[in-house]
């Protein structure tokens, strides 16, 4: 009887014992998940500031060209040049050159800027700039006229007129 009491509580106790080392293992994987993972957020929220920014109409006004106020002039509002894309969400070459675009506002991150514009959302912008057909960029340089191009341009070219158009390079 003696030795059944004793293989119990020694069975209790190691049971005990392995629900103890169970419970740190588990804490010490949830901290080590939460410590990486942090430093994985803050990684994308820093991306995010340098891929593109979807414009209204409102935000067009004040951020490139008030063509309400300067109906007859080009006043650029924006502190740095801008390329303006012009796509819709149906549109095919415009998925294709949404990703490229987000990699030139990165490379190009501080020294211009790229927006999207929604033709469907958007359609008198789409209408006072003249777009025709989608996917359409308006290189918008600090100084000038700004230049528009049609099509899904590969991302060569679209650097290559950044450099020449936006940066003067």
């Amino acid at each position: 009887m003696i030795y059944f009491e004793f293989t119990i509580s020694l069975l209790l106790t190691n049971k005990i014992n392995m629900i103890k080392v169970i419970m740190i293992f588990l804490v010490a994987v949830a901290g080590i998940y939460i410590l990486f993972r942090g430093n994985k957020n803050q990684d994308s929220t820093n991306k995010t500031k340098k891929k593109t920014m979807e414009l209204t109409k409102q935000d067009f006004l004040e951020r490139v060209v008030n063509y309400e106020k300067n109906p007859n002039e080009w006043v650029f509002l924006g502190d740095k040049p801008a390329l303006v894309d012009f796509y819709a969400g149906w549109c095919a070459p415009c998925k294709v050159l949404s990703p490229i675009l987000d990699e030139i506002a990165e490379e190009y991150y501080g020294s211009i800027d790229v927006y999207k514009v929604n033709t469907e959302t958007e359609e008198e912008l789409a209408a006072v700039f003249h777009v025709r057909s989608i996917p359409t960029l308006l290189f918008i340089p600090k100084e000038g006229a700004p230049q528009i191009v049609n099509g899904a341009l590969p991302k060569h070219q679209i650097m290559e007129l950044v450099e020449r158009v936006l940066l003067a390079r």
